[in-house]
């Protein structure tokens, strides 16, 4: 199969998921191409992107900022690229139906791009993106249109631009699919028909993610370890806190945050006044490799994740499923899809959005008790196993692709 894959930005570390998926498909023999609004200003490259030379499978759309600069870009496009599909081109400029995104151009330079290329799948990572998918199927561009939705394009982004911004997407697109039974709840509301809607997680390569049987060394401390980006959903500043009260208990423990992001003075603030510099360290950004030798290294894992002020929730979250996989326990909170991805009880805990104080319980719990840690990180690994391995779950999407086809 022909498939185009439609995101924001590319390649993105904090967006591994979309990466495996794509890895796994050139495995399986599709022919894959992506599309991104922009490139990456991240200075650190996962090592599949250049192991599968994905950068040379990018097409980059890249909307001059100014107007000006977009207007003059356009007249050249439109010059050199008429031929290819006059109606089509005439159709994106069409002001009266499309509005804004006609008038901004915006809508020609989603043409352009994919203007002379023919896909049997063209496959929208988030919903704005659907969004962007469904205007070239109505200016004609062939093929079907699917979409995966993740947390905040369900969540926030229709609280900032309506609760019917997916109106059109929903009618014209050909398949949904939800990262959880709550994104498809969440879809229903706004709008989309159950039948439209397929539940299927993202995963991971599990070849990479091997199950490690821990046992700490004397003298060391026991390390405690959180990765996700800095920001307020991810409700990092709760586990700081819980950190300080179990460094109040005397127990000795070392506490990392992998990720960046714009909370990262903020944090860094918090650990200061909380006298914990030596406890608690941020690392920054880290590739799949880097965070991999983190959960080889770390005891216990914790996402305290939380719905921050406008409204963002996570997904599923899959670094939970990720910890898992190598055998951590972990420790979260109830929010959103996040219950769906740990078994409570049994590979780990979940505990109340912000609550500090069951979160240092259950940490506690956890340093005191070695045995629960492993039995925990063998029920996690299986849950895993049975739910998330990219190579499963990427034989049902291509069922789902091969379905769609038929129709």
């Amino acid at each position: 199969m022909k498939i185009a894959i439609l995101v924001t930005e590319f390649p993105k570390l904090s967006e591994t998921f979309i990466l495996n998926q794509i890895t796994d498909l050139l495995e399986k023999g599709h022919e894959v191409t992506i599309f991104a609004l922009c490139a990456s200003h991240e200075n650190k490259i996962h090592s599949d992107v250049k192991k599968y030379n994905l950068l040379q499978l990018t097409s980059y759309i890249n909307i001059p900022a100014k107007r000006i600069d977009r207007f003059i870009k356009a007249i050249f496009l439109v010059i050199s690229n008429f031929h290819k599909g006059p109606i089509k081109i005439l159709k994106s400029i069409n002001i009266f139906k499309y509005r804004e995104e006609a008038f901004s151009l915006n809508l020609l330079y989603y043409l352009i791009t994919f203007l002379g290329s023919e896909f049997d799948i063209i496959h929208s990572h988030f919903g704005p993106n659907g969004i962007i998918g469904a205007y070239l199927k109505e200016i004609g561009i062939p093929g079907k249109y699917l979409t995966n939705f993740h947390g905040y394009d369900v969540n926030s982004y229709p609280r900032i631009k309506g609760e019917d911004t997916y109106k059109n997407l929903f009618k014209v697109g050909d398949i949904f699919f939800a990262n959880t039974n709550f994104t498809k709840q969440r879809l229903i509301q706004l709008g989309c028909i159950d039948s439209k809607i397929i539940i299927l997680p993202v995963g991971l390569n599990l070849d990479r993610y091997k199950f490690i049987d821990r046992e700490r060394q004397r003298n060391q401390p026991l390390t405690i370890l959180s990765v996700g980006r800095l920001v307020e959903k991810k409700g990092h500043e709760y586990a700081i806190k819980a950190i300080k009260k179990i460094i109040n208990l005397n127990k000795d423990i070392v506490y990392y945050i992998a990720g960046n992001g714009p909370m990262k003075k903020t944090l860094e603030k918090l650990i200061a006044d909380l006298e914990i510099t030596s406890y608690v360290k941020l690392l920054g950004a880290a590739e799949q490799n880097e965070v991999y030798d983190l959960y080889k290294k770390s005891d216990i894992f914790v996402l305290p994740s939380i719905t921050a002020s406008d409204g963002d929730c996570e997904g599923q979250a899959l670094v939970i499923q990720e910890a898992q996989a190598t055998g951590l326990p972990v420790i979260s909170t109830f929010h959103n899809g996040i219950p769906e991805g740990l078994l409570d009880g049994v590979s780990g805990f979940l505990v109340n959005e912000k609550d500090v104080d069951a979160l240092a319980e259950r940490i506690t719990y956890l340093i005191d008790h070695p045995e629960m840690r492993q039995k925990m990180g063998v029920e996690g690994r299986h849950f895993v196993e049975s739910n998330y391995d990219i190579k499963l779950l990427n034989q049902k999407l291509i069922c789902v692709y091969e379905k769609v086809l038929k129709r």
